[in-house]
């Protein structure tokens, strides 16, 4: 059942390229809420309100901003402040009951179908599905004629042709075997579920963006505040038909 299925994100970066050291990244606010706020929202739209933090850079502020909210079950876990992405999942390895759990990373979005890739992975059988998406380049590209060196034309940003990692996880408890206490989710723990072949990727074309950096949260910000948040389906859900998700409820 999906209640039993916890939902861990990863929130224990110093997130040093934000320009801010007085919060941790997860939260930075898009709209009125933090980031974070955004994240389990998403999961709670579909179904998943069990979740465990995986803690370490001030740890204090994510406790002091859900004192007192009691529609979701959170678990905040201390992980370390220097323990590296999969050590940090490692950590919580005893409170994970479930042979199934989700897990994320707090500075990313999406309007990906959580439910989908959960049916995507049981129907697979292997030990971890990701979400891969492809991102946008970040600079303007220019086509160029091979045979003469004249430019062709202009394209501004295009959608890139590979896919990338992008942070939504689902895992069978198994996927422990293959973690070390301070081992790195991307560089040690992925990789070598590959190699075993073991890993899935579930494609997502539609929405993704990651707040790697201040002008990430500035951008999100200005979608938020246009009524074009795509990853907001929950205020659809709410009967909110333009402002924030950008979609029109049927």
């Amino acid at each position: 059942m999906k209640s039993d299925i916890p939902v861990v994100i990863l929130c224990g970066g110093k997130g040093t390229r934000m320009g801010n050291d007085e919060l941790p990244k997860p939260m930075f606010r898009i709209g009125d809420k933090p980031m974070l706020s955004h994240i389990m929202s998403i999961y709670s739209h579909y179904g998943f309100n069990n979740f465990i933090l995986a803690l370490g850079y001030k740890k204090e502020k994510f406790r002091e901003y859900f004192k007192g909210m009691h529609k979701w079950k959170i678990k905040f876990v201390d992980t370390g402040l220097e323990t590296n992405t999969g050590g940090r999942i490692k950590k919580l390895e005893s409170l994970i009951k479930s042979e199934i759990f989700l897990a994320t990373y707090g500075d990313g979005l999406s309007d990906v179908d959580i439910n989908k890739v959960l049916d995507y992975h049981l129907c697979r059988g292997k030990i971890a599905t990701l979400v891969s998406v492809r991102p946008h380049s970040p600079f303007g590209i220019i086509g160029i004629d091979t045979h003469t060196d004249r430019v062709t034309h202009f394209e501004e940003k295009p959608m890139l042709d590979h896919w990338i990692n992008g942070g939504f996880f689902v895992f069978n408890r198994s996927v422990f075997k293959y973690m070390g206490k301070n081992d790195i989710l991307e560089r040690d723990v992925l990789p070598s579920l590959a190699k075993d072949k073991n890993l899935l990727a579930y494609k997502h074309d539609g929405f993704w963006k990651c707040m790697d950096t201040y002008k990430d949260n500035l951008n999100l910000n200005e979608l938020w505040k246009k009524g074009n948040a795509p990853w907001a389906a929950w205020l659809c859900n709410a009967g909110i038909k333009k402002e924030c998700c950008g979609r029109t409820k049927e």
